[in-house]
C-alpha cells in the first residue's frame, strides 16, 4: 500500500491510499479518480513529506504535555470536567454496591421482580428487546450512562 497527497485542478488537497504506484497511474489514466471535495476529475500528486527511518534504533516517542484547562494541568486519565467527574463517581458507586451479572441481567431482574430470588442491586447487559420487555412488564430497570467493564470471574 502507498499513500499519496493529491490535489485537484481547483486546488483542493486530500490524501488517498493505493495498492501500488501502478494502481494509482491506472486509475488516473482511466479517469476513475476524482477530488474528494469537489468531484473534479483532474487529479495530480501533491508535494508530500516522505516518511524516512534514519536507522534501526527504535524511534523515540515525543512527550506530549498534559492539557491545560483553566491554567491547571490535567492528566488525560483523570476526569476533566464536572460531568466527567460525576460519571466516574456514578460508575464507581454502581460497581462497588452492585453485583455484575453480565448478559444474564434480564433474567436476573425478572426473577427478582417475580419474587423467585432475593432482591439485590445488580447491573449488567441486556439486548434492546429484552430491556423494552422488562419495562413493559413493570420491572424497574434503567440504562446506565456507561458500558460496564466485563468481569470474567
Amino acid at each position: 500500500m502507498i499513500q499519496y497527497a493529491l490535489k485537484c485542478a481547483d486546488g483542493h488537497t486530500f490524501d488517498s491510499w493505493f495498492q501500488s504506484a501502478t494502481a494509482y497511474e491506472k486509475l488516473v489514466s482511466n479517469g476513475m479518480l476524482t477530488c474528494a471535495i469537489c468531484g473534479n476529475g483532474h487529479i495530480e500528486k501533491a508535494i508530500m513529506t516522505p516518511r524516512v527511518r534514519t536507522g534501526r534504533k527504535k524511534a523515540s516517542v515525543p512527550k506530549v504535555p498534559d492539557e491545560v484547562v483553566a491554567d491547571k494541568p490535567v492528566s488525560l486519565s483523570e476526569p476533566a470536567s464536572p460531568a466527567e467527574q460525576a460519571m466516574a463517581e456514578l460508575r464507581k458507586n454502581v460497581e462497588e454496591n452492585s453485583d455484575y451479572v453480565g448478559n444474564d441481567f434480564a433474567s436476573q431482574a425478572r426473577a427478582m421482580h417475580d419474587g423467585d430470588v432475593p432482591l439485590r442491586s445488580i447491573y449488567g447487559e441486556a439486548k434492546a428487546e429484552e430491556a423494552k420487555q422488562l419495562i413493559e412488564d413493570g420491572v424497574p430497570v434503567a440504562p446506565l450512562p456507561f458500558i460496564p467493564g466485563r468481569k470474567t470471574n
